[in-house]
């Protein structure tokens, strides 16, 4: 839950997040459909991944919840939002998730770099 600019723990998704997760499902990114062609159907590495899955109130771009990994792709806006991205990563933490950003570019110009790095995150865990 977001209060204040600040995100507050929730222990389960509430109805309107995860009526926006549907949205966002119907609606991906430039950025996202590339990701998530390559990520559908367990191809890395036969992991499975949910695109805009809520976890608690909050809905990052990919997830793999049995091996506990989100990934996000970001935009320009989060050149101005650094502490909210940093927020979000703790409050994903505090659930036992690791986490891996990429910016929009990387996932549409460089996706073998981009699916190269999740490998090496999924390899870590």
């Amino acid at each position: 839950m977001i209060h204040s600019g600040k995100i507050m723990p929730a222990k389960r998704s509430n109805p309107e997040t995860m009526r926006q997760a549907v949205k966002l499902r119907k609606l991906p990114t430039p950025a996202e459909k590339p990701l998530w062609a390559y990520l559908r159907g367990d191809k890395l590495i036969g992991v499975s991944f949910r695109r805009q899955q809520a976890i608690g109130n909050i809905i990052p771009d990919f997830v793999s919840i049995k091996r506990k990994l989100i990934i996000e792709l970001d935009g320009s806006q989060h050149l101005d939002q650094a502490e909210f991205d940093a927020e979000r990563s703790r409050y994903f933490e505090s659930l036992g998730y690791k986490g891996v950003r990429f910016w929009n570019w990387d996932a549409m110009k460089d996706l073998n770099g981009v699916i190269r790095v999740m490998e090496l995150a999924l390899n870590h865990k």
